[in-house]
């Protein structure tokens, strides 16, 4: 049976993800902040829930020692946060910044120092972020949201980096936009649901080869700029 395991899973995208992947039958490890508040994420069949606050090392790292003996297919950064709304230049949130960042762009790196034993052991040996368009620089042409962008083009250029770095392990690296998703952060106006974000993200995970390793995709499978 493969096995995944996904952050920030109770609720939007990365509850979505537990429902699919269980859905076609592989071994689930949800974590997430507050398992107790996660009764929807309780009711899927298949799926171990953790307690895992990313921007905790410690506790990842205690995660990674209790799951010592597990060989993971596909590990999913999917925590992630907006940033709060101070986030345009001149009313930044310093402190809320370096939470950001701390989420968006430093966990999904300790996560792949913690667990990259576990991916080893795996078949699919499939490393993901969760990022954002909004995180290419290239694209960038409205200006605003300081925060956001900027973990997620933090997290692109660390994931980049990573993806060549593990590339004689046999481990790959997807870095995935999943569109605009109707999420408590997408909000209602956004044009997609989760749904078919996480089915067309899992269709790209699916058709992965390593020779894509480091790419940027769109939930779709096409390539977005840096």
């Amino acid at each position: 049976m493969a096995t995944v395991l996904i952050t920030g899973s109770s609720r939007g995208l990365g509850l979505e993800f537990c429902k699919q992947y269980a859905a076609e039958g592989w071994q689930v490890l949800a974590c997430c902040r507050n398992p107790e508040r996660a009764g929807n994420l309780a009711d899927i069949s298949q799926v171990r829930i953790f307690p895992l606050d990313v921007s905790n090392f410690a506790q990842i790292d205690t995660l990674a020692a209790e799951l010592q003996d597990t060989a993971i297919d596909v590990l999913i950064n999917n925590a992630g946060v907006y940033g709060g709304t101070h986030c345009d230049f001149g009313q930044l949130d310093y402190t809320a910044w370096t939470q950001t960042l701390t989420v968006n762009t430093q966990a999904p790196v300790k996560m792949a120092e913690a667990f990259l034993p576990h991916l080893k052991r795996g078949d699919k040996k499939l490393l993901v972020s969760i990022s954002s368009q909004m995180g290419s620089i290239a694209d960038n042409g409205s200006g605003g949201s300081i925060l956001y962008r900027t973990s997620k083009a933090a997290l692109n250029a660390a994931m980049k980096s990573i993806a060549i770095d593990l590339r004689d392990q046999g481990i790959g690296v997807l870095v995935l936009h999943p569109g605009w998703v109707k999420t408590d952060m997408g909000g209602p106006n956004a044009l997609i649901e989760a749904q078919q974000s996480v089915a067309g993200i899992r269709q790209v995970i699916a058709q992965f080869t390593l020779a894509q390793s480091g790419n940027f995709l769109k939930y779709d499978g096409s390539s977005l700029p840096w």
